[in-house]
């Protein structure tokens, strides 16, 4: 049964069962975007200096898992790590304990992981602790064009608040990002 037809068969009731979530590179330096440096001046006058921004960017790997009813978890990766399947294990048990401890109740209804096919999501080992949750999954479709739920209604407006600023560690980053998620309504 595809999404739209569990949709049009169960309701809402089935949007509430959902828990999606994804990756980020969150950079020390994030650039504005074009539409954030346009300004207005005089045809004569001469433009503004924008320095590009180097290819060996300081960055922290950001995982954020949200629901219809707001963030559930959020996890930084340790530097110089990658995420691989143990990481994403590990970091699924810690939602696992976050949903039981930020939604009462939601787990005997039932878990519908959306998350995308990369290849930690996709390892055997995944697969068996998500089944051991008794969760389902719902995958994004492979090689297709649409962005996934946080890399459209999540990340997207993160850079752009962190369009032009300058942090100078981890930690800044970490506090910046937490600080920016817990100011987002429940229906961001």
């Amino acid at each position: 049964m595809t999404f739209l037809e569990r949709y049009h068969n169960v309701g809402d009731d089935f949007l509430s069962q959902v828990v999606t979530g994804d990756e980020t590179w969150v950079a020390y330096v994030t650039p504005e975007s074009k539409q954030q440096s346009m300004e207005w001046r005089h045809s004569d006058s001469p433009k503004q200096v924008k320095f590009k921004q180097t290819i060996f960017a300081r960055k922290i790997m950001c995982t954020v898992f949200w629901d219809r009813k707001g963030v559930l978890l959020v996890d930084f990766l340790p530097r110089n790590e990658t995420i691989n399947a143990a990481a994403y294990c590990e970091t699924l048990n810690n939602l696992r304990r976050s949903i039981q401890n930020k939604r009462r109740g939601k787990l005997s209804k039932g878990i519908v992981l959306l998350h995308d096919n990369a290849r930690p999501h996709m390892a055997n080992r995944t697969k068996d602790l998500i089944t051991s949750f008794k969760w389902e999954t719902l995958d994004h479709p492979p090689y297709s064009p649409d962005l996934t739920p946080s890399d459209y209604h999540l990340f997207l407006h993160l850079k752009k608040h962190l369009g032009g600023q300058r942090l100078q560690d981890d930690d800044e980053v970490k506090t910046v990002v937490m600080q920016w998620l817990t100011s987002q309504a429940a229906d961001f």
